[in-house]
Parts: C-alpha cells; structure tokens; sequence
C-alpha cells in the first residue's frame, strides 16, 4: 500500500479530476493534531471524495502521530450513510459536485440505497419496532441497557438494511435472543 500525504483540499481533488476514473483505490495519510504537522483533514477528503462518487473507507494507524483511509469509486451496492446524503446536499448548493459525484447519487436514489441511508453511530437510536419487541423480554431490556453505542449501532444498521419486513422481524427476534442469552450483537 502506498500511502499519499496531500498538503491542501485543492490538491486531492486535483488529483480526483486525473485519476477518479482511472484509479482503483487511493491511500490518503493524515497528521493527528497533536503532530506538529499539517495537511487535508478527514472531513476536507470526504468533501472531495464525494464530489467526484468516491467513498471512505478503512482505516488504519500509521504510527502515533499518523494514520490512513483507505478512498474507493463508489459501487452499485455502496450504501449510504444519512451524514454523507446530508454532506452531497450541501456541496450541490456550493456547486463542487462532478458529473461522476451526481451519477452515484442518482444511482443510489434509482436503486433505493439513497432512501435506506442508516444513521452514524453517534446518532443511532433503535427502532420501535425493535423496542416495543424488547419490552416484552425483561432480561434482553435489561441488558441492552448495558450495551455501548457501537453495539447499538451494529443492531441499528442491521435493522436498517433488512429490505423485507419478514426479514426484519426475523433479525429483531435473533437480536433479542441474543440478549436475552446475554450475548453483544457486535
């Protein structure tokens, strides 16, 4: 993996409008605050990305004063988050989007992954019809209780993305089993 440093915003997407159909893949390293050094921010490379119908993707530590995302072209089962649906609406109002940026947006409004978009971890909330199910099971209610956000999110985007209802219902019950056993969905 070959890992690229860009020192401005301009500067990656002048990189996306050469290679954003051609490439496969960019590595993108990033200073943490406390590093003394300075470059594009997570949030500027995300713009960028967006822009030109690229998405974010793994993360990984570089050393203590570093790290690296991993950006991609969309895919026709790339799912979308809300902050990101919400962050393409923004750019269009600026102007900043591509015709490649607008074709993934389009697709995914086509396709309905536009309208299944699941929250961020830190906004998460489970759904009632998971809720109303759980009041039902004393321990499982308890012990979700217990659970972190991250957990929760798991449950939360599994819910999110079952496209059938009998699909759903049928997770609802597992998750609530697995609580009940006292068991983490994730």
């Amino acid at each position: 993996m070959t890992i690229k440093y860009f020192k401005t915003q301009q500067a990656f997407r002048t990189w996306l409008e050469k290679n954003h159909d051609k490439k496969t893949e960019i590595w993108i390293g990033f200073y943490k605050k406390d590093s003394g050094k300075t470059g594009i921010t997570p949030a500027q490379a995300i713009d960028e990305a967006l822009c030109f119908g690229w998405i974010d993707g793994v993360r990984q530590a570089i050393d203590e004063l570093s790290y690296t995302n991993r950006y991609t072209p969309r895919t026709k089962k790339s799912k979308w988050s809300k902050i990101n649906t919400e962050n393409v609406e923004r750019l269009i109002k600026l102007g900043y989007m591509t015709e490649s940026g607008l074709k993934a947006i389009e697709e995914a409004k086509a396709d309905g992954r536009w309208d299944m978009a699941y929250d961020s971890p830190k906004n998460a909330k489970a759904p009632e019809d998971f809720l109303k199910a759980l009041k039902k099971k004393k321990r499982a209610a308890e012990f979700f209780k217990t659970l972190n956000k991250q957990n929760i999110f798991a449950i939360v985007y599994r819910l999110q993305n079952s496209k059938k209802a009998e699909t759903r219902e049928r997770w609802i019950n597992k998750i609530i089993q697995m609580l009940e056993n006292g068991e983490k969905f994730h």
